[in-house]
């Protein structure tokens, strides 16, 4: 059992008379290893972007409210009324009528 561990330390099964099938499968755990890291770094970067999208959605949410708000009250009558009065006009006392015009037909 010494010896067995022994020669894996030192490497001997790479140098071996049949080491080419050793080495075979050290180059494909290898090259998975690579493919585990490359998926798991691209996985991360779309976490990272759909947490920065999300913090966006957030934010343009927010000042969609805000501006549909805004917009509410400022097309309330009573703030379009206190706006037409620093610039000098009234609301009309009389409503307004309908004017209604007949045509002649030839």
């Amino acid at each position: 059992m010494k010896k067995n561990i022994y020669s894996i330390l030192r490497g001997k099964f790479l140098i071996s008379d049949d080491s080419f099938k050793n080495w075979r499968i050290i180059i494909f755990i290898s090259f998975l290893a690579v493919i585990m890291i490359a998926s798991s770094h691209s996985a991360d970067k779309k976490v990272y972007e759909i947490a920065k999208l999300t913090n966006d959605v957030k934010e343009l949410r927010s000042a969609f409210v805000d501006k549909r708000g805004r917009l509410m009250r400022l097309k309330k009558e009573s703030y379009v009324e206190a706006e037409m009065k620093k610039k000098n006009i009234s609301i009309s006392l009389n409503p307004p009528t309908k004017i209604i015009v007949k045509s002649k037909k030839q």
